[in-house]
């Protein structure tokens, strides 16, 4: 059976724009309401360190501008109608200063795998901390397991998968097979076991198997498609905002998806070129989405097992056309008992069926 994770970055702009309530609150509102409406569940990943600077701001200035009370409030009452909440880190945030009405981040701390393992324990301890303490009241059950590092980058990941398994955390989330990122991130997944299917992380690189791991890696659902398989009014939507909200001109530029060339002729030939087309309930259409879980079910039948098709999106990106175009997938998904159903990660933490899957090395859907 197809278990259906559908994962929300919930965060402001990468450069510290915007309002956490009309980026974050209003439209995880929106998304929460469709989703009870289907029977689908979200997994939140909270950006902390974010999270943290708000309630620093309220606590220091005597305003909640960054509406930290109505953020913790909304995402314990996604604990309580059966939702989840894990970890998302932008750890640039942790240094950040509030000065001229702007956020200053700590540029030197964006590349997550680029921390110190000291380091990388001691942000994820201070994330996990605080979702145990706001969400354990409210559930005595809840845990923090699961993590996504920013911009996708757990590589290098030796220091990555000892921190977080030193840590507790029994899922990692970040990679998607066939992405690549130059830049102040680097990293190359290409290698990745599977486009679809967990592996258990190898300490020394993240996208190779390890029986002796105490890691999985759920990597986000992804294929290898043409270049009009993007042209979508979200995407064009995603790409104006991106444009609207780069990094401030005293910070490192943003790596792109894609590598960037002034060459005319090597831009023309990303036309003919394939490329990691993820599954991000923003930029794809329902339809697309339809036909990518129809294409992922002729091709695994894993005994019985439950795989994990992960789906990725961000809260500030969740537009009212957006909510329209998801639902045919919705509609489908719960049309499909039996064979597709919606769940968390919860399913998959310590889960024998998962610990006992074959070698998955050839197991790519694309």
């Amino acid at each position: 059976m197809l278990n259906v994770i559908f994962t929300l970055d919930y965060e402001i702009h990468g450069n510290g724009d915007g309002s956490p309530y009309d980026l974050m609150v209003e439209p995880t509102a929106r998304l929460l309401d469709l989703f009870d409406r289907y029977g689908a569940k979200l997994t939140i990943m909270a950006d902390v360190a974010e999270i943290l600077k708000f309630r620093e701001y309220r606590d220091r200035y005597g305003r909640d501008d960054y509406h930290y009370d109505a953020i913790v409030s909304q995402l314990k009452d996604a604990i309580r109608r059966g939702h989840d909440v894990q970890l998302h880190l932008h750890c640039s945030y942790f240094n950040a200063r509030y000065e001229t009405g702007k956020w200053q981040q700590d540029w030197s701390e964006y590349n997550f795998a680029g921390l110190t393992e000291g380091r990388i324990s001691e942000v994820l301890q201070i994330g996990k901390s605080f979702l145990e303490e706001e969400f354990q009241p409210v559930d005595p059950n809840y845990r923090c397991y699961a993590f996504r590092a920013a911009n996708w980058a757990v590589s290098p990941s030796r220091n990555v998968v000892r921190a977080l398994v030193n840590n507790g955390f029994e899922i990692d989330t970040s990679v998607f097979k066939y992405g690549r990122r130059t830049g102040l991130v680097n990293f190359d997944y290409s290698d990745a076991p599977s486009n679809l299917i967990p592996w258990w992380a190898d300490e020394e690189n993240i996208c190779r198997e390890s029986k002796a791991s105490k890691l999985l890696e759920v990597p986000i659902y992804c294929e290898r498609r043409w270049i009009g398989a993007f042209l979508t009014p979200n995407r064009v939507y995603r790409s104006f905002s991106g444009r609207l909200h780069r990094l401030r001109n005293n910070s490192p530029s943003t790596p792109g998806s894609l590598n960037k060339s002034t060459n005319p002729m090597k831009k023309l030939s990303m036309i003919w070129q394939r490329h990691p087309w993820k599954a991000d309930f923003n930029q794809c259409t329902g339809r697309q989405l339809v036909k990518a879980i129809k294409r992922v079910a002729a091709s695994h039948h894993r005994n019985g097992s439950e795989v994990p098709f992960v789906l990725i999106g961000h809260s500030k990106l969740f537009t009212h056309q957006n909510e329209k175009s998801l639902q045919p997938f919705l509609k489908f998904v719960m049309a499909s008992p039996g064979k597709i159903g919606f769940g968390t990660f919860r399913r998959f933490c310590g889960d024998p069926k998962v610990a006992s899957m074959p070698p998955i090395a050839h197991a790519s859907a694309a």
